[in-house]
């Protein structure tokens, strides 16, 4: 089995907010991986005496546990029971109904000897290689189907579509948002490698489009997780200077990529 996993912070200046990890049980017998992007709190405050990193360390450390211990439950089951147990552990100290508590993205997968199963919740990705090298994507893009006009400040996102109807959901206090999740299963003979990233390291294919998503996994497989974000960082700061991805919230964002071959 081979594996890898890169976690490089947007500015060195301020803490990691994403979450990763890999876990591979004593047996043998399949693993799991966990990819969280913490979402970054307002410069007003988030009704919460924690950082994000705080909560994507309890957060991704219930989920990792949980996805390679309980067999029995579902990826659904399982981020449901993180995130309660995650918000049982600062209901008394903070305010979870605050719009902007602590909050992450999600990719999972679990694997056996027969089957893969994968969950993902708001703009983190999950690519899935088959052993002929096509690629699926298992993303939620709910948030990418937005009208740019209802994402126009923070106020209006938090009012109108954040872990709302109609807009998009994160993992923040509420388990019933587990539900909300994308997720599925494959057989494992089905899989040659997968590879979950956040955003930041997406942007090589969202946003700079410098490949589709296959040519992502391939850059991965033969380079390396740190050579996919090498290739993001060269792009965001290329593009610091020509100003053609204006959109984009900030110059260097977080980037997470983990690759497994099961």
């Amino acid at each position: 089995m081979r594996t890898e996993l890169i976690s490089e912070p947007g500015d060195p200046a301020r803490p990691d907010e994403d979450f990763a990890a890999l876990a591979l049980p004593a047996s043998g017998q399949g693993g799991a991986l966990v990819v969280l992007d913490g979402v970054t709190p307002p410069e007003d405050g988030d009704g919460c005496v924690h950082s994000v990193p705080w909560f994507c360390a309890r957060l991704g450390g219930a989920l990792t546990e949980l996805s390679g211990s309980r067999r029995d439950l579902t990826l659904r089951e399982i981020l449901s029971h993180a995130i309660l147990r995650t918000a049982e552990s600062h209901a008394f100290t903070c305010d979870l109904s605050h719009p902007r508590t602590p909050q992450a993205t999600v990719a999972l997968a679990r694997w056996s000897a027969t089957e893969v199963e994968y969950l993902v919740l708001a703009d983190s990705a999950l690519l899935c290689e088959a052993p002929d090298g096509t690629v699926t994507a298992f993303v939620d893009d709910r948030l990418a189907r937005l009208p740019r006009a209802s994402l126009a400040t923070d106020a209006l996102v938090d009012a109108t579509v954040r872990n709302k109807e109609g807009g998009f959901f994160t993992a923040a206090a509420d388990p019933a948002v587990a539900d909300r999740a994308v997720a599925g299963e494959v057989p494992r003979a089905a899989v040659r490698s997968l590879v979950a990233l956040t955003d930041g390291a997406a942007r090589w294919t969202e946003m700079f489009r410098a490949g589709d998503w296959g040519e992502l996994v391939r850059v991965v497989r033969a380079e390396g997780a740190a050579a996919l974000v090498a290739r993001v960082r060269a792009l965001e700061t290329a593009d610091r200077t020509a100003r053609t991805h204006l959109r984009r919230g900030k110059t260097h964002d977080d980037a997470t990529v983990v690759y497994v071959e099961p």
